[in-house]
């Protein structure tokens, strides 16, 4: 049986910087604006983290039932792939999860809007089938698109239009780097997995690219990031902040740009969660001094 350390290390808390970030843009683009309201802010972070942990779990139940998820890998704790939890309790897991983010989605819709019901359903639909389901998307290489969309875009745009009411121009400008950040997670997490993924035939981006194209797609996908967030300087100067977090950038870059894997590239991930966090964070208040 699984102890609370592993069910919280199955959780995968190092990728929570992607339902973190974005709320925290968007909540920094209304504070800009003069329209914030916390208490649903803070039910729209719930949302977020709420669907991350629920993927995560997914994830794991998913990959561990199909035998995807072998011990031998690194990266985080596998509790069905290990034996650790029985399957059925980590499906449990991920549906409360689920739950939890639909009602309080549920709220932000009934004081906001009610199609945000079809938003948040297209999410938690979004989330099982990533992995679960008899055709999973992310087994065919589009995981990295749904991850921009729905920790990018709708994340962002979503956050600030429950607050104001409407998305200005420089909110949707904002959601672009906050999702490719995001993207770069997941990238740098599939190149580490690429060996084993084809294996075990997960026809991930990664796997489909190759390693030299995928290392390449990191590099483009982080200087995105930082060459779209500039294009805000029209609407507030203090968006530039976003340039102190650019030598975060270097350590993982140098790993992913040298030809690092394995273990070495579970410590880029890390670091790319770091530079998700400063980055998210200097944007947000350039968005909020505006």
């Amino acid at each position: 049986m699984a102890t609370a350390s592993q069910w919280i290390a199955g959780a995968r808390p190092r990728t929570l910087p992607n339902s973190i970030v974005p709320v925290a843009v968007g909540t920094g683009t209304v504070v800009g604006v003069g329209a914030v309201v916390w208490w649903k802010a803070l039910l729209a972070m719930a949302v977020a983290l709420a669907l991350q942990v629920g993927v995560n779990y997914a994830n794991d139940y998913s990959d561990g039932i199909r035998g995807t998820d072998a011990e031998e890998r690194v990266g985080p704790t596998r509790l069905t792939g290990t034996g650790l939890a029985v399957p059925r309790r980590v499906l449990l897991a991920a549906w409360t999860c689920f739950a939890v983010a639909a009602l309080a989605g549920l709220v932000l819709a009934v004081t906001s809007a009610w199609w945000l019901l079809l938003v948040g359903a297209a999410a938690i639909v979004a989330a099982w089938f990533y992995t679960g389901g008899s055709v999973p998307y992310g087994y065919r290489g589009f995981g990295e698109l749904a991850v921009f969309v729905f920790f990018g875009l709708v994340a962002v745009a979503g956050t600030i239009f429950v607050q104001a009411g409407y998305v200005p121009w420089h909110g949707w400008v904002a959601a672009v780097p906050t999702g490719l950040l995001s993207v770069s997670v997941l990238v740098i997490n599939n190149l580490r997995d690429r060996p084993t993924d084809a294996t075990a035939g997960k026809r991930t981006l990664a796997v489909r690219l190759g390693d030299r194209a995928t290392r390449r797609l990191y590099v483009s996908v982080l200087t995105g990031a930082f060459v779209v967030s500039l294009t805000v300087v029209a609407v507030t100067p203090w968006v530039g902040l976003v340039l102190l977090a650019l030598p975060l950038a270097l350590a993982p870059v140098r790993r992913v740009a040298g030809g690092q894997s394995g273990e070495e590239l579970i410590l880029g991930l890390a670091e790319t969660g770091k530079l998700q966090l400063a980055f998210g964070l200097l944007l947000t208040v350039g968005l909020a001094l505006g």
